[in-house]
């Protein structure tokens, strides 16, 4: 099952990287990616298969798209859009990781 949610969460953020990179050239598209993922972001619980999936399927997306083209053009403007969703992404990144629950005991081990 955590499997399913892990795949799902990937899924998602990937989804939301494509529309946060179709919006980021208008103004209030990219203030509304900004905030809706950064709100998806707080609103799932932390942990491996949850938060840092969809984070880590956010950036793989985004990554992806920063390859240039056939063409030799970008999908990703080099303007204060585009490095604004570079540096989102980057936050995205270290938000997922150090709200990683800490290693421990689960409550199954208890005795």
């Amino acid at each position: 099952m955590r499997f399913v949610v892990a795949l799902g969460s990937l899924l998602a953020g990937a989804a939301t990287a494509i529309a946060t990179v179709a919006l980021h050239q208008l103004v209030w598209g990219l203030a509304l990616a900004v905030v809706a993922t950064a709100v998806t972001v707080l609103a799932l619980p932390p942990g491996w298969s949850t938060r840092l999936a969809f984070v880590v399927g956010f950036d793989a997306m985004l990554g992806w798209l920063t390859v240039p083209r056939a063409e030799g053009d970008y999908l990703i403007s080099q303007n204060w859009q585009g490095y604004a969703v570079l540096g989102f992404g980057m936050v995205l990144l270290v938000v997922g990781v150090s709200t990683l629950p800490r290693p421990g005991r689960s409550v199954t081990d208890a005795p």
